[in-house]
């Protein structure tokens, strides 16, 4: 029983939903680790991508790009970004639409893959996800991703040679890959232990009853 329960995430860094999650699962998470000994998870993230076709440098607030990516009226759009700020906010993250940069995010999963590599992909995830959606920080471009890995500890030239060459794009597709194998059309999806699927940011008790479940099934199994 002392092998940790595996926690695969898809999640993509430009979505608001994908923070919420990860908060709630961390409190989940949490919630299970404190009911016994030995309850430990293992945390990893992989790439999707919501919008591919987002260039770098989008021209335009939060509201222009959704509004236009979904064909719905501004003012909807504000009322939709309102709801997900407060919903946001009752997890401890205060998002800053205003400030928001929109982008691409693929050099981001990249960025997410070197940082696995190096033992800090779960750092980085922190890093990026703050850095977008709460301090305003672009997180599309080469240099600015790499100041951002630099200031969790990685090699900053390091990093920038890595994304320059693109030496982690086919793992960022490989991850694309296996989410369409799954059906993954949504995120953050949660697969746990391999078999069981969570979509969506469910509420803390959610994660801690199916890994409560998780837990039982191991323990029969070995009894």
């Amino acid at each position: 029983m002392s092998e940790p329960i595996k926690i695969d995430i898809w999640s993509d860094i430009a979505c608001p939903w994908c923070y919420i999650g990860k908060r709630k699962f961390e409190a989940g998470s949490g919630l299970f680790a404190g009911a016994g000994e030995g309850r430990d998870v293992e945390v990893e993230y992989h790439s999707f991508e919501l919008s591919p076709d987002t260039p770098v440098d989008f021209d335009g607030s939060e509201i222009d790009f959704l509004s236009g990516h979904k064909g719905i009226p501004a003012a909807q759009v504000e009322q939709m970004l309102k709801r997900v700020t407060g919903i946001a906010s009752s997890v401890g993250l205060e998002y800053d639409y205003d400030n928001l940069q929109h982008t691409n995010t693929v050099k981001a999963h990249e960025l997410l893959h070197f940082a696995k590599a190096h033992g800090k992909q779960l750092e980085l995830s922190e890093r990026l996800f703050r850095a977008y959606f709460v301090e305003g920080r672009h997180v599309g471009r080469t240099s600015d991703l790499a100041d951002l890995a630099a200031e969790i500890g990685l090699d900053r030239a390091e990093a920038l040679a890595a994304l320059e060459s693109s030496q982690y794009l086919a793992d960022v597709r490989a991850d694309q890959a296996t989410a369409a194998e799954y059906g993954i059309n949504g995120v953050p999806f949660f697969v746990i232990d391999g078999k069981y699927g969570v979509s969506g940011a469910q509420d803390a008790q959610t994660f801690a009853r199916v890994l409560e479940q998780v837990w039982t099934e191991r323990a029969a199994v070995t009894a």
